[in-house]
């Protein structure tokens, strides 16, 4: 923690006023609405190309050794 986050803290208690302490939070315009919206939807899209990746993978090794076992001689 940094310490005039500390020292914030107490001028905000010893003023009353420790309840308002992080609620200053501005309004987001469409523009940061949007752009939260898109990173979410980055996030989950990325989530998923990792997912079909790793199966795509495992699918393709498991191929592989079926295919190798059908055709090494026995």
């Amino acid at each position: 923690m940094v310490p005039s986050t500390l020292t914030n803290w107490i001028k905000a208690y010893k003023a009353g006023k420790l309840s308002e302490v992080g609620s200053t939070h501005k309004p987001l315009s469409e523009q940061e609405m949007e752009l939260a919206r898109l990173k979410r939807e980055l996030a989950e899209v990325k989530m998923e190309r990792d997912i079909l990746k790793k199966a795509a993978a495992y699918f393709a090794k498991t191929l592989c050794a079926n295919i190798s076992e059908t055709l090494s001689p026995k």
